[in-house]
């Protein structure tokens, strides 16, 4: 697979920003997008805190077409079109077209919702759309449908995962010949009484209430759980020589993938890393590169106990030696954790960090926690050197999931 797979579109919709350009400057000055949910079903949660998409969908998308989607369908599709206009509406042959946008949970929330209508209005009274709202694929179909793609459209389920599984496959598209474009990404939107009470009964979940904004606190030693998140990230891929063909602005380049399974536990991370670690391994050797090529990692980072330690010890034995001369930053942090639509908008994140050669801080990280042993990036965005720079980014789902990115700069 000789291909080279070209980022040339980016698009999000965040808790701390309705665009790329607005989430990414709030992620520079290390601005929590973290808040109380509003609503009176909160009360009873032992969290109430969440980052809820900062620009709502329906202030973008039309009444009549917010109606017929789901939460997660309707971030997918702002930021699959903010990703597509960047890269300059290409033209491209339908065939050679492909969508690959994931989510972790699908649209559960219609779910529940429908359900609610159900037991207090009939059945005749459910939506004709309320199929197509919750089907893990919807998303992936309804970008796919935007845009025409028929060369393949896909969406990868493996928690929080997702997103940068989906990245890794679009990139499979283009290198084995498949298609020329693919449309990229994950979603999610989940800010639901069902969701929030099953993640705080497995006690995932931060319950720093009266504090929302430095309850995602990555790395530090009070923290208490990862805080939820909403909404989309997506980018445009194209082959090297589709995009030089149409004179299209590269962003940065995909270097490679690295994808295994923990064998550990369907919750609970593998204390001593060792999935993770092969994963970052293999993305690596995917990439061409060593661990001394790299210079910044967007880590899974989700604020866990557990999860924040085993992914560093992961991060020291893959790349051992190297990793004091790489700057990490946990984004969660800020928006929280978008679940399927995390590794996504991370993978954004490490893409800009490249383009602009700086790094992101680690909100709220006020004391390190002294069993994480990596360089973080904290109070101010740190720099990044010049020349050809690589960056990693790490996403771990429930069920053992892991995936490791690596993107070049353009």
């Amino acid at each position: 697979m000789t291909r080279q797979v070209v980022v040339t579109g980016l698009g999000m919709t965040t808790p701390i920003g309705g665009d790329v350009d607005t989430t990414w400057a709030a992620a520079l000055a290390g601005t929590p997008g973290i808040v109380r949910i509003p609503g009176d079903w909160v009360e009873d949660q032992p969290a109430k805190i969440a980052g809820i998409m900062a620009v709502d969908p329906t202030e973008v998308l039309d009444r009549v077409e917010a109606r017929r989607l789901d939460r997660s369908q309707q971030a997918a599709l702002i930021a699959a079109r903010e990703a597509w206009a960047q890269a300059g509406s290409p033209e491209v042959d339908p065939l050679r077209l492909g969508a690959v946008v994931s989510t972790g949970m699908g649209g559960l929330t219609s779910l529940m919702n429908a359900y609610d209508t159900l037991l207090e209005r009939g059945p005749s009274r459910i939506s004709p759309h309320m199929v197509t709202q919750i089907m893990p694929n919807g998303p992936a179909a309804h970008v796919g449908l935007e845009f025409g793609a028929k060369a393949g459209v896909h969406g990868q389920v493996s928690a929080c995962a997702s997103g940068a599984e989906a990245v890794s496959y679009a990139a499979r598209m283009i290198q084995t010949g498949r298609a020329d474009v693919v449309v990229a990404g994950g979603t999610e939107a989940v800010i639901h009484p069902i969701t929030m009470a099953g993640f705080a009964a497995m006690r995932a979940l931060s319950t720093r209430n009266d504090e929302p904004e430095r309850a995602s606190r990555p790395y530090d030693v009070d923290r208490d759980g990862f805080v939820m998140g909403e909404g989309a990230g997506v980018m445009v891929l194209e082959s090297a020589e589709f995009a030089a063909a149409r004179g299209a602005t590269v962003l940065g380049i995909y270097g490679g993938a690295g994808l295994t399974s923990d064998g550990h536990h369907i919750a609970q991370p593998d204390p001593e890393g060792q999935g993770a670690a092969r994963a970052i391994t293999f993305a690596l050797e995917d990439a061409g590169l060593t661990a001394r090529d790299l210079v910044h990692i967007n880590a899974h980072a989700t604020s866990t106990p557990q999860g924040d330690i085993a992914e560093s010890v992961a991060i020291r034995a893959a790349l051992g030696a190297a990793t004091d001369g790489i700057v990490v930053t946990g984004t969660k942090s800020m928006t929280g954790h978008l679940l399927g639509g995390a590794g996504a908008i991370e993978s954004i994140f490490s893409i800009l960090a490249l383009r602009d050669r700086l790094v992101p801080p680690t909100a709220n990280l006020e004391n390190m926690d002294p069993e994480i042993a990596l360089d973080v990036a904290a109070g101010a965005p740190r720099p990044l050197p010049a020349g050809d720079i690589a960056a990693l980014n790490n996403s771990f789902g429930f069920g053992g999931h892991d995936v490791a990115l690596v993107f070049r700069s353009a």
